[in-house]
């Protein structure tokens, strides 16, 4: 399943082209993905301009003009393709990525002030979901509402970290994929950001906090490894793995600069360490670190 930094990478590559767009139509070629679509959606956005292309945690949101937003998400393999027109045959389009288009289940028909083109959702699991929320009610939804920070905000700091892990004897990496704790962080780089600051992914959460409450030298580690890995993440465009591809069809390159995830018994790359990847099952899911350097 796609993680922030493949979202963000998504929401990048089509604001480009929906932002200011105007939705002709919008194309559901079945009544449901996950969940059914809302009541009317079609007709909802129809006639609408974008006013917005943002992203909340694995979200993707699209503000209309007239207050409201809808909501995707990706689920398992859903990703976006982006028709423009091809000049060698007028009114025609080609498609990046390859893709088949019996999985093309919604389709977003705009129009833009340089010409008409096309956003397709593709979903061959149809594991992902859309639905639309007012603006105002945003705080509230049902996918939304009860979210923690951004990873990449300047909301993520110490002093909140210790604040959500005082006196938590949950598992540090549990407390980190807390979404109401901090919103969007993944399996993926949460071992990856761990592996960055030398913790252990079982050390209980509250140990990194102070008597007093503060944050402790190593949690004011982890809070920069959690931004550092995350911001390179999305600089290089996310991780491909299994179904994912970015809006233009190309793969995320991230995977390649793994340090512990899918490792299991790879050379750590810590400078000095000298100890070897392991994995281990956490509350069902694997678990990539260094039993060496990571305490």
């Amino acid at each position: 399943m796609p993680e922030l930094p493949e979202v963000e990478t998504v929401r990048r590559g089509l604001e480009p082209v929906m932002l200011g767009a105007r939705v002709d139509r919008l194309e559901l070629r079945r009544p449901d993905l996950r969940f059914p679509f809302p009541k009317g959606f079609a007709d909802a956005v129809a006639g609408r301009k974008i006013t917005s292309v943002g992203r909340r945690a694995k979200y993707l949101l699209l503000d209309l003009e007239d207050g409201q937003v809808v909501i995707m998400h990706l689920g398992m393999s859903g990703r976006f393709l982006i028709g423009e027109k091809d000049p060698a045959q007028p009114g025609g389009f080609y498609y990046n990525g390859a893709r088949l288009p019996a999985h093309d289940h919604v389709i977003f028909h705009l129009q833009a002030a340089d010409g008409a083109r096309e956003v397709i959702y593709n979903d061959a699991r149809r594991f992902g979901f859309m639905d639309m929320v007012s603006r105002d009610a945003m705080d509230t939804n049902k996918h939304l509402g009860g979210l923690g920070v951004e990873p990449d905000g300047n909301a993520l700091t110490p002093d909140f970290l210790a604040t959500a892990f005082a006196g938590k004897t949950a598992p540090l990496k549990a407390a980190l994929l807390d979404q109401r704790v901090v919103a969007g962080l993944g399996n993926i780089y949460v071992c990856e950001a761990l592996h960055m600051a030398r913790l252990s992914p079982r050390r209980a959460a509250g140990t990194l906090v102070t008597k007093a409450g503060a944050p402790s030298v190593r949690l004011e580690r982890l809070t920069d490894a959690i931004r550092t890995v995350i911001a390179n993440a999305i600089l290089a465009g996310g991780s491909s793995l299994r179904d994912y591809v970015h809006a233009d069809g190309s793969l995320g390159y991230f995977q390649h600069s793994f340090n512990a995830y899918d490792r299991a018994g790879a050379p750590c790359s810590q400078e000095g360490c000298g100890g070897t990847i392991r994995r281990i099952v956490q509350s069902g899911r694997s678990t990539f670190y260094c039993p060496r350097c990571q305490k």
